[in-house]
């Protein structure tokens, strides 16, 4: 079992930059891989980015891709989204997810964080 705490979310202006943050707890941290999801008011929850064990490959999502980067420290047993040229459309609650799984298998990402909410304005 892995423990994960999101942090960093926020009000940003469009444009501007955010740095999302996960904590994990326990010894099994650099077994998983982890996924940023999201899930905006009305709809349904969709994945984001996710990386693998090693951080060799990192997936994103088309409407992120080029502006979003997910890296991981498995020394400090966390994982990072640097969320750059925010859009309004980006506006949701941001989850933190880990799987024993590989990378691009979103259903295996069944250990969740709390959440925490990035909200950007036009």
């Amino acid at each position: 079992q892995v423990h994960l705490v999101e942090s960093g979310g926020g009000l940003v202006q469009a444009g501007g930059s955010l740095s999302l943050s996960c904590a994990a707890s326990g010894r099994t941290f650099s077994s998983y891989a982890m996924g940023w999801f999201r899930q905006a008011p009305g709809k349904e929850r969709e994945f984001v980015a996710a990386i693998s064990w090693n951080g060799v490959i990192t997936i994103y999502a088309d409407s992120v891709k080029g502006r979003f980067t997910i890296s991981r420290d498995n020394a400090k047993n966390t994982v990072a989204l640097q969320m750059n040229s925010l859009k309004p459309e980006d506006t949701a609650f941001y989850y933190c997810a880990a799987s024993r799984g590989s990378v691009d298998y979103q259903a295996g990402y069944n250990h969740w964080g709390q959440g925490t909410q990035v909200s950007v304005s036009s």
